[in-house]
């Protein structure tokens, strides 16, 4: 990307002008995930002006978009060729960018079997706090030049520099596609995922909720055919199915859905990140579960530290997605070791501090 561009050239200014009077930037999109992490500080620093696909190569599945391309743009240019985004990025809203996405690390669905979005990202051009565009990767996926910096900034919320442009590989849409349902509860469900886990199934999505696990196969018609006659289970119509997997992915179903009355009270929504095989969790609330029991999500008025607690003695950790009271964090807490591997890459990459403050953890 030339730093003649003037939506970049706009941006260095602005990034020069805050490091000279020390004013923190709050780095946003289309801010469809402010509610994702810690309260976004700072005057606003907007990327959507820098939007456009840069470069698309269907043949070689990789594409390369700006950061504030709107989401739905680059995934209907997929669509055209028969491609996705295989790990299903959430849309909460209308109006999520490509830099939100990454910045945000946020996978759907289908990342059990095929990855997250930090496991597609290819290469990206950042500016970074001293007001430098630096470009890391590249457009194949084979890459070892030194560290892979474009993958560290997946999930970074932007605490360290501007994502500007992103490569990302591709994938084509599955032929076919069949999701299954099963009147099971949560043992029967958990105990499915550990027998199915190890077998060559082509499940691309499972969730259990209120006594219903549904799986997603997606592959070759013959594959998801025999899939089909060997596991049962009921077969939903497709547009049924297709509509109720997009409301998992972006949380606008009904079990995701916290409002003011259910904050009043202390109800919070947690992701849990725990080991598949991990057994039942005994938490207070509600639960859906994801990933092959992976991904346990729970809306519950339990302490945080009585969740964090029981995602930690499984292995695994917990991150508040939605709750009024944040004071205890709103991701695990860090040792000190990996706090000061953040803190030295906060250096190197924002030395004045000046994006996201807090956005991630307190002190970055």
């Amino acid at each position: 990307m030339a730093a003649q561009d003037p939506a970049l050239a706009r941006l260095v200014d602005q990034v020069a002008g805050a490091r000279e009077h020390g004013t923190p930037l709050d780095i946003h999109g289309g801010g469809t995930k402010r509610f994702y992490g810690e309260s976004p500080a700072g005057m606003p620093l907007d990327v959507t002006p820098l939007t456009g696909i840069v470069c698309y190569e269907p043949t070689e599945l990789v594409v390369t978009a700006r950061a504030g391309t709107p989401l739905r743009d680059l995934e209907a240019a997929l669509q055209e060729h028969g491609q996705c985004l295989p790990f299903e990025p959430p849309r909460f809203a209308p109006g999520g960018t490509v830099g939100g996405m990454v910045a945000a690390g946020l996978s759907g669905p289908a990342r059990a079997s095929v990855g997250s979005v930090r496991d597609h990202v290819l290469g990206l051009t950042l500016l970074n706090g001293r007001g430098e565009i630096l470009t890391f990767g590249g457009q194949v996926t084979k890459n070892v030049a030194g560290y892979d910096v474009s993958r560290l900034m997946v999930g970074s919320l932007g605490v360290l520099g501007v994502i500007c442009d992103v490569s990302l590989k591709v994938l084509p849409t599955s032929v076919a596609t069949q999701t299954l349902s099963f009147d099971w509860d949560e043992a029967q469900a958990l105990e499915a995922f550990r027998r199915w886990a190890a077998q060559p199934l082509p499940i691309n999505g499972s969730a259990w909720h209120r006594g219903q696990l549904r799986v997603r196969l997606a592959g070759a018609r013959a594959a998801v055919a025999a899939a089909c006659e060997r596991l049962g289970g009921e077969r939903l119509e497709t547009s049924v199915a297709h509509a109720w997997w997009l409301s998992v992915r972006d949380q606008s179903a009904e079990f995701f859905v916290i409002g003011e009355k259910s904050l009043a009270r202390g109800e919070a929504l947690w992701r849990l990140s725990v080991p598949a095989a991990t057994p039942a969790l005994t938490l207070s609330g509600e639960q859906f579960i994801e990933w092959g029991g992976a991904q346990r999500w729970w809306r519950t008025t339990a302490p945080a530290a009585t969740v964090r607690d029981a995602a930690a003695a499984a292995g695994g950790h917990a991150t508040l997605i939605k709750g009024a009271d944040r004071s205890f964090g709103v991701f695990a807490p860090l040792s000190a070791v990996l706090m000061r591997v953040h803190q030295g890459l906060k250096q190197a990459f924002d030395p004045e501090h000046i994006f996201n403050p807090g956005r991630l953890y307190q002190g970055l």
